[in-house]
């Protein structure tokens, strides 16, 4: 890629300190860069780099204050991770292949909009609707009755199941498998006979979901993936979940059956979510959490069970010292031992 930098900045509305004529070939990170390259200032742990770096320009906020001379050229913007963001999704839109390639099969009733891709060895049902602009790559599955809105992309060895609704500029990272059974089961007396599952996944517009991800279609109704939710690799949402706008997720989370997740929560990995429960909006879940309640709006738990955050650190200060604690009980019940059989 070459792009004049005056373009970079119209792009993320930024103001140029430096040299106006760049052109920019790279993006690199800012300890790595060379000349040529452009990176970003967001993390202050990496501002000595600013003074060191080899790239021609560097983006920054427009609070960035230099202690002393900068070699390169600055990008100053309102918020540096944003416009850097911006720039990726930018550079990373390039792909700009079309067209339907071979092998692979399409059902005559299903309906492909305009500038789809398709990839070889991808499997399209009947009824299947695809809106322009998205592309499947090769190897994926999708199942009859499903709809996929507008300039979505399925990566390779996608399996998505029959009825799915997927929404537009959705992303869905390989290996990920959309409306599988939900695990129900009803015990019998020699063994458990399952519970059909006949319900479907709704995954809402700017979703991304990551690879391997696996999200449960419902027993009934729909298992719910809201708006501009973010998922993590590895994630299982079972049968009958809904997930609430913007909420982001970190990887090998398991979700339980019919539980309910506010907006904009925050929930960190390996966090196990038990069945039915209702987590509010603006909610915080430390990694490791073992979630068996409830949680009210704006509550920051962490632990297993999971506690309010406060708590938790005041138990683990305890916890800490539960040794010291055991060793000076052992100590008083051996003198209080002594003394009583001095007095007896």
């Amino acid at each position: 890629m070459k792009v004049e930098i005056k373009k970079i900045a119209e792009l993320i509305k930024g103001q140029i300190e430096g040299n106006p004529d760049l052109l920019i070939e790279n993006i690199s990170k800012i300890e790595e860069a060379k000349e040529g390259d452009i990176s970003f200032l967001a993390n202050p742990k990496y501002t000595p780099y600013i003074y060191t770096t080899g790239a021609s320009a560097v983006i920054v906020s427009n609070d960035f204050v230099a202690e002393k001379p900068v070699k390169t050229t600055l990008i100053k913007v309102e918020d540096a991770y944003q416009a850097f963001s911006k720039l990726l999704r930018f550079i990373d839109g390039k792909d700009n292949r079309k067209g339907i390639e071979t092998p692979s099969f399409i059902h005559s009733t299903s309906k492909i909009g305009k500038d789809v891709y398709i990839g070889a060895f991808v499997y399209i049902g009947e009824n299947v609707i695809i809106e322009e602009g998205t592309k499947i790559y090769p190897g994926t599955y999708i199942g009859d009755n499903t709809k996929i809105g507008k300039n979505t992309k399925i990566f390779s060895n996608v399996s998505i199941y029959h009825d799915t609704v997927i929404g537009n500029e959705v992303t869905i990272h390989a290996g990920a498998v959309i409306g599988a059974d939900g695990f129900g089961f009803a015990p019998g007396k020699s063994h458990y006979k399952k519970v059909p599952q006949i319900g479907n996944v709704i995954i809402e517009d700017y979703v991304e979901i990551g690879a391997n991800t696996s999200i449960d279609r419902a027993t009934l109704g729909s298992t719910i993936i809201g708006k501009g939710v973010k998922l993590d690799n590895f994630i299982q949402v079972a049968h009958n979940v809904e997930i609430g706008e913007n909420t982001v997720i970190a990887a090998h989370t398991g979700i339980s059956g019919s539980c309910k997740i506010g907006k904009n929560c925050m929930i960190g990995g390996q966090v196990g979510i038990a069945g039915h429960l209702k987590i509010g909006d603006n909610v915080k879940v430390g990694a490791q959490s073992g979630i068996s309640k409830d949680i009210k709006d704006g509550e920051i738990v962490i632990g297993s069970p999971a506690l309010p955050y406060r708590n938790f650190k005041k138990s683990s200060i305890l916890f800490k010292n539960l040794s010291d604690l055991h060793d000076r009980i052992t100590q008083l019940e051996k003198k209080l031992k002594e003394k009583s059989d001095q007095n007896g």
